[in-house]
């Protein structure tokens, strides 16, 4: 596995929450009763990643984590997501209350811990230079969209290629393949919106 396809997930040694990402996967699999090999074949990953995931020995690319919890199903925000608890109706999220679904190269900060029986997630983002998503482009049902703050983002969308500036914007049906990846040298930050919630 590249560089690239590692990046976009928390470590689980380097996570500020202290999750084991294949602890956390080992946990959810045997609680809904798969073995590796069954998980691998409903989800078309590969059963030595998942093991290798699980042994702590890599972690893996957003779409990769994602098309694995899809298996069960479950979101990335519900598989790192400290609060197992319904949601309440807040209103206001002050800045440190973000909670992080990412990690060091893609910062996802999201609006609200639990988005169970929410229609939009909201997220504050933060692209290290070269960091992505992973060489394969992925999809999910909803429509997403959001606005460069600062830096350099390439979108690519069912082969597109797209170079995005600050202030402007992106906003597509997620079930085209897509990719993101920060071209730029500096810290590229945006804000995006998902309906429905798909991390």
């Amino acid at each position: 596995m590249s560089n690239t396809e590692l990046e976009g997930v928390q470590d689980p040694r380097s996570s500020e929450l202290e999750i084991d990402v294949g602890e956390r996967l080992r946990g959810i699999r045997e609680t809904y009763g798969l073995s590796q090999r069954a998980l691998a074949k409903q989800t078309g990953v590969a059963n030595g990643l998942i093991s290798m995931i699980e042994l702590g020995r890599t972690s893996p690319s957003v779409s990769t984590l994602k098309k694995i919890l899809d298996g069960f199903p479950m979101s990335l925000a519900e598989f790192f997501s400290t609060d197992p608890f319904p949601r309440t109706d807040r209103v206001v999220y002050r800045a440190d209350e973000l909670s992080e679904i990412g990690g060091e190269a893609i910062s996802f900060r999201q609006v609200g811990s639990n988005l169970r029986d929410r229609a939009l997630q909201v997220m504050h983002e933060h692209w290290q230079p070269g960091a992505d998503t992973g060489v394969d482009l992925y999809r999910h049902d909803g429509e997403e969209g959001g606005v460069v703050i600062k830096g350099k983002l390439e979108l690519n969308v069912n082969g597109q290629h797209h170079i995005l500036g600050p202030g402007d914007a992106y906003y597509f049906n997620s079930r085209i393949p897509h990719r993101f990846r920060n071209v730029g040298d500096d810290v590229c930050e945006i804000v995006s919106a998902c309906t429905p919630p798909s991390f």
